[in-house]
Formats: C-alpha cells, structure tokens, sequence
C-alpha cells in the first residue's frame, strides 16, 4: 500500500533536500522539481497528495504556477505555500487562489510536520467527496444482529486485512455501499482515500475519461483511478461501464498502469477496487455486455447483501437507528415505534430494502405528532406510498432509489412508449414529444434502444 505522495517545488537545492529528510523520515514519500517546468512534469508523471511550493523561482514564480493549477477544475491537491520574503498582499493571492497555507522560512520542524499532517487530512477528504451524491453521511457499522448480517460483518472484516479485489451483490437499496466503506474503514488503507464511482451516471463514451482523466495541451486532470491512490476505489453499479471502459480497467487491472486520454505516458496507481452491482454479472457475461476477463479479476472475493425481508428481525434496530440520525441531522422531533407498528413492518417485503424503510422513517416523523408511533399512523403511511406508486407506476421506477436512476429509467420508458405508438417514426414522435430530431436521436442511442426494431 503506498503512503502519502509530496512534491516538493523549491530552487534551493538547500532546502529541497532538507524538507525531503525530514519529510522521508516521517515515512512519507517525497519528489522534488527545482523549478517551474520540472514541477510541471512530475505533475504530469503521478497526482501527488500535497505539493509544497516556493513563491520566488527563477523561471516562473510560484503564485503564477499556483494560478496556472487552479484553472480548470482546480487544484489538483492541497498546496502549501513557502517563501522567505513573502508579503501580507502574497498570502492574501495565494490563498485567493485555493493554497491551504502559508509557510514563512526558515521553516519551523514543528510547524511544517502539523501543516503537512492537516493538508493531507484536508485533501483525503475533499477527494472522497468527489462526485459523492448529496446525502447524509453514510452508516459506518452496518446495523443488525441476526446471525446473516454478523455472519457478513465478520466476513468483511477477515477480507478487509487482505488486498484483493472485491465483487459486492444485492438489490439496490440493502446496503452495498455501507459494506464497502467498512471494508474500508478496517483496512490497512483506511487512512487513504475512499473513492465512490457511480457508474450509471456517467455519460455514455465518458467513462474513459473520469475513471483515467486527461491530458491536453500540458492541462491534466485527475481520474478517479489516480484520486484513490493508495485506497479504495468504489464502482458502483459496474455492469452499466461501457465495453470500452471495461477494456481498458482489464489492462489497467493487469498492469498496475493506464494512459490517460490523450495522454503518451504510462501512469502507474496502486489502488484496491470494490465492484458493487444489482445484476447477475454471469448473465451479464454471457449477454456479451460484460467482459469475462474483467468479470473474473473483480470477483477475487464475492460478497452477497442480503434483502432486508431475509433479516427482518434486525427492522427494529434499524428504526432505532434512522429515527436517532433524522432527529440529530435534520432535528426532526424525536418519536418512537410502538410494538405493534414494528410488528406490522417486520411482515411488510420491502421491495425497496432498507432505503424504503429510511424514506418510511422520514415521512412518519415529518408528517405525524405524538411521541409514538402506531400501527395505523404506519399503514397509512405505507398505504400512502403505495397508492402514489401505483399511481404513477412506470417499469424501472421506484420512488426509492436516486432521482438521477429514477429519471433514466422514465426517460427510457418514456421513448419506448412513443416509438412504439409511432410505429418507429422518429419525426412523428419527435414532433409529438417537442425534441429537436438530433436531441431525439442521440437519447435513443444513450438509451441503447434501437429504432429499426419498431419499424
């Protein structure tokens, strides 16, 4: 597993080797550039963690270098800004600029280590939040006690401790996710970045470019492969990557190395990868929309998420547990289930799994009164869901999942729908649905629905 990567930018070949001992002894690994073109370069060679960068250079100075790496998407980390003869109107621009701080020389030991440590801190946890859906945070400890969901804790500890790759299975909603991120938080990598994917948002032919980024014109950006350098990469819904994509994570896989796009130099990244998916992946395989090869290096070790209808006796704890999180997140007022009221959950099938039962939770304590909660305060909060659901019953759709994979789902429903009541004729319907021909043409295709069947 590799430890933090610091790129130190600094003319004096004094102080680069001097903040490269001291920063090597606190087991951090360092590269130094003596100038602005070689800081370039090794930007080029690996993402580093934390950059420490001198202000007066003889090529370029380091706030105008500074400038350069915000353009774009930003900063491709924490910055920490050094300078002898710095001024007030300095600090002000670099920081203006996203510098996390600003280090006066000669440097102070103490002070450089506890900036070093805070940086590094700061930056692990901007980048787990790197295209991270807008939610509360995550569960750590996967809530139960039956012996299926101990079983699994257990199991996912023992695997945590070993660096192999990780194929996690189950119905959207029972909580893949919330078992990767404690893979995680027991692994040796704990300390590194935890980097979430969701692989059906990705735009379709864009997969290549956020899992391996880009160069272009001496511009890079970062994919999420090199953002979990060193942790966990987490692909969420993997059976949705394109076959193109999926080729190039087999040879990246392979190798420990990939080619950025429209990049001409080998990356290397040392990175555990966690595989999520709601599918039969073996189907999958044999549909020809899943490569074999890539199918057989995830899968080292699967685990398989249980529906929550094949643990109901762990439904009072997890009420417990998203009544605690509501009143202490959105300061609902607190309220209890009655015996009754989890006596009529614990026989419900949950087709939605424990996101259904969060929602459920949320809307009795929004909409209800009183410190308990009853059987018919309940059934008609359920009766209420599944009357809107029926309601506006659409195949694919559920009230619980993400609005993003809700919408995705509707859309295709949507244009099936009206190829079908149009016998294929695309002008017909695009005057119909008021779309633009191309626009129309392009989400079919996005889609994967073909127009010549309907014809």
């Amino acid at each position: 597993m590799s430890v933090a990567h610091i790129l130190v930018v600094d003319d004096e070949p004094d102080i680069r080797e001097l903040v490269r001992d001291i920063l090597e002894d606190e087991n951090y690994a360092v590269n130094t550039a003596e100038d602005a073109a070689a800081a370039r370069q090794a930007l080029r060679d690996r993402r580093p963690d934390l950059i420490l960068l001198d202000i007066w250079m003889p090529d370029l100075d380091g706030i105008s270098l500074l400038k350069e790496w915000s353009q774009g998407r930003g900063l491709p980390c924490s910055v920490i800004m050094m300078s002898g003869h710095g001024t007030v109107e300095t600090a002000v621009e670099a920081t203006r600029l996203g510098a996390y701080d600003f280090l006066e020389k000669p440097l102070s030991l103490a002070k450089l280590l506890l900036t070093v440590e805070r940086a590094l801190e700061a930056d692990r946890l901007a980048q787990e939040n790197v295209g991270l859906r807008r939610r509360a945070a995550p569960v750590i400890e996967p809530i139960g006690h039956s012996p299926v969901i101990q079983r699994l804790r257990e199991q996912v500890k023992r695997v945590a401790q070993h660096d192999s790759w990780v194929l996690i299975s189950g119905e959207p909603g029972s909580g893949r996710e919330t078992f990767a991120r404690y893979l995680h938080a027991h692994s040796p990598r704990r300390d590194r970045p935890f980097i979430d994917v969701g692989v059906s948002a990705i735009s379709k032919g864009n997969a290549a470019r956020e899992l391996f980024g880009s160069e272009r014109e001496g511009n890079i950006q970062y994919g999420r492969l090199e953002q979990a350098a060193g942790g966990t990469l987490f692909l969420d819904e993997v059976a949705d990557m394109d076959l193109e994509a999926q080729a190039q994570l087999v040879g990246a896989l392979d190798t420990g190395s990939f080619m950025r796009v429209g990049g001409s130099v080998p990356v290397s990244v040392d990175v555990r990868v966690i595989a999520a998916t709601q599918r039969d992946l073996h189907k999958t395989v044999e549909e020809g929309k899943f490569r074999e090869d890539l199918f057989y290096q995830l899968n080292v070790v699967p685990l398989v998420v249980p529906a929550l209808r094949d643990h109901r006796e762990d439904i009072p704890a997890l009420l417990e547990s998203a009544v605690d999180r509501l009143v202490e997140q959105d300061k609902l007022p607190y309220r209890r289930f009655s015996i009754g009221a989890q006596n009529v959950l614990r026989h419900h099938n949950w087709p939605g799994n424990i996101r259904e039962l969060k929602n459920l939770v949320q809307r009795v304590l929004i909409l209800g009164n009183g410190d308990e909660i009853g059987v018919q305060e309940v059934e008609a909060a359920m009766g209420a869901a599944q009357v809107t659901a029926a309601a506006t019953a659409v195949p694919g759709v559920s009230f619980d999942q993400p609005l993003r994979d809700a919408r995705d789902a509707f859309e295709k429903s949507y244009l099936e729908y009206q190829l079908e009541k149009h016998g294929g004729n695309v002008s017909q319907m695009a005057e119909e649905a008021e779309m633009e021909r191309t626009h129309l043409y392009r989400k079919l295709r996005d889609r994967g629905i073909e127009i010549k069947d309907r014809r």
